[in-house]
Protein backbone atom coordinates (compact mmCIF):
# COMPACT_ATOMS: atom_id res chain seq x y z
CA UNK A 1 0.00 0.00 0.00
CA UNK A 2 1.58 2.90 -1.00
CA UNK A 3 0.43 6.64 1.35
CA UNK A 4 0.99 9.95 -0.31
CA UNK A 5 1.29 12.87 2.41
CA UNK A 6 0.87 16.31 0.67
CA UNK A 7 1.84 19.78 2.13
CA UNK A 8 1.94 23.06 1.46
CA UNK A 9 -0.84 25.18 0.26
CA UNK A 10 -2.44 28.32 1.66
CA UNK A 11 -3.69 31.33 0.35
CA UNK A 12 -1.24 33.98 -2.22
CA UNK A 13 -2.00 36.84 -3.98
CA UNK A 14 -1.63 36.87 -7.36
CA UNK A 15 1.75 36.91 -8.61
CA UNK A 16 3.09 35.74 -5.38
CA UNK A 17 4.64 31.78 -5.44
CA UNK A 18 3.98 28.88 -3.31
CA UNK A 19 5.65 25.15 -2.86
CA UNK A 20 3.69 22.04 -2.25
CA UNK A 21 5.38 19.07 -1.35
CA UNK A 22 4.41 15.28 -1.16
CA UNK A 23 6.16 12.12 0.38
CA UNK A 24 5.90 8.84 -1.03
CA UNK A 25 6.30 5.58 1.40
CA UNK A 26 7.65 4.08 -1.93
CA UNK A 27 9.37 4.42 -4.87
CA UNK A 28 6.97 4.85 -7.54
CA UNK A 29 8.07 5.80 -11.44
CA UNK A 30 5.30 8.39 -11.98
CA UNK A 31 4.51 10.90 -10.08
CA UNK A 32 2.82 14.15 -10.54
CA UNK A 33 -0.18 16.59 -9.55
CA UNK A 34 -3.66 16.87 -10.41
CA UNK A 35 -5.91 19.83 -9.52
CA UNK A 36 -9.77 20.72 -9.60
CA UNK A 37 -11.60 23.83 -9.03
CA UNK A 38 -15.14 23.64 -8.42
CA UNK A 39 -17.43 23.40 -11.15
CA UNK A 40 -14.50 22.16 -13.25
CA UNK A 41 -13.12 19.21 -14.82
CA UNK A 42 -9.53 17.83 -13.02
CA UNK A 43 -6.49 18.46 -14.62
CA UNK A 44 -3.11 17.22 -14.99
CA UNK A 45 -0.91 20.05 -13.55
CA UNK A 46 2.27 18.34 -13.87
CA UNK A 47 3.92 14.86 -13.88
CA UNK A 48 7.29 13.83 -13.76
CA UNK A 49 9.47 10.01 -13.69
CA UNK A 50 11.91 8.57 -11.71
CA UNK A 51 14.23 9.68 -14.20
CA UNK A 52 13.37 13.35 -14.59
CA UNK A 53 11.31 13.39 -17.71
CA UNK A 54 8.99 16.15 -17.10
CA UNK A 55 5.44 17.07 -18.37
CA UNK A 56 3.31 20.02 -17.95
CA UNK A 57 -0.40 21.55 -18.35
CA UNK A 58 0.37 24.44 -21.21
CA UNK A 59 -1.30 26.85 -18.67
CA UNK A 60 1.09 26.29 -15.82
CA UNK A 61 4.33 25.73 -18.06
CA UNK A 62 7.17 28.14 -17.44
CA UNK A 63 5.56 29.25 -14.28
CA UNK A 64 5.81 25.91 -12.57
CA UNK A 65 8.25 23.43 -12.20
CA UNK A 66 8.06 20.23 -11.18
CA UNK A 67 10.73 18.08 -9.08
CA UNK A 68 11.52 14.86 -7.15
CA UNK A 69 14.09 13.81 -4.64
CA UNK A 70 14.15 9.80 -5.30
CA UNK A 71 16.04 9.26 -2.05
CA UNK A 72 13.60 10.64 -0.29
CA UNK A 73 10.50 9.35 -2.23
CA UNK A 74 9.47 12.83 -2.53
CA UNK A 75 8.26 15.56 -5.31
CA UNK A 76 7.98 19.18 -5.09
CA UNK A 77 5.95 21.91 -6.95
CA UNK A 78 7.01 25.31 -7.44
CA UNK A 79 4.53 27.67 -8.64
CA UNK A 80 5.65 31.35 -9.64
CA UNK A 81 3.85 34.16 -11.01
CA UNK A 82 0.22 32.56 -9.61
CA UNK A 83 -2.82 33.87 -10.74
CA UNK A 84 -6.65 33.41 -10.03
CA UNK A 85 -7.15 30.83 -12.46
CA UNK A 86 -4.46 28.38 -10.35
CA UNK A 87 -7.07 28.22 -7.57
CA UNK A 88 -7.94 24.19 -7.00
CA UNK A 89 -7.64 22.08 -4.65
CA UNK A 90 -3.87 20.25 -5.49
CA UNK A 91 -3.71 16.61 -5.39
CA UNK A 92 -0.33 14.55 -5.50
CA UNK A 93 -0.84 11.66 -7.82
CA UNK A 94 1.33 8.41 -8.38
CA UNK A 95 1.06 5.10 -10.54
CA UNK A 96 4.09 2.79 -11.54
CA UNK A 97 3.04 3.65 -15.14
CA UNK A 98 3.80 7.54 -16.61
CA UNK A 99 1.43 6.77 -19.31
CA UNK A 100 -1.84 5.76 -16.83
CA UNK A 101 -1.02 8.62 -14.57
CA UNK A 102 -0.94 11.56 -17.56
CA UNK A 103 -4.06 10.05 -18.95
CA UNK A 104 -6.27 8.95 -16.67
CA UNK A 105 -4.62 9.74 -12.87
CA UNK A 106 -2.70 7.01 -11.31
CA UNK A 107 -3.64 4.75 -8.66
CA UNK A 108 -1.87 6.69 -5.42
CA UNK A 109 -3.99 9.78 -4.56
CA UNK A 110 -3.10 12.16 -1.72
CA UNK A 111 -5.35 14.02 0.84
CA UNK A 112 -5.34 17.02 -1.11
CA UNK A 113 -4.19 20.92 -0.66
CA UNK A 114 -6.18 24.27 -1.34
CA UNK A 115 -4.28 26.86 -3.21
CA UNK A 116 -6.27 29.99 -3.26
CA UNK A 117 -5.11 32.92 -4.95
CA UNK A 118 -6.55 36.39 -4.10
CA UNK A 119 -6.05 39.78 -3.30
Amino acid sequence: QVELVESGGGLVQPGGSLRLSCSASGSINGMGWYRQAPGKQRELVAAITRGGSATYADSVRGRFTISRDNAKNMIYLQMNVLKSEDTAVYYCNADESSVRLATQGGRYWGQGNQVTISS
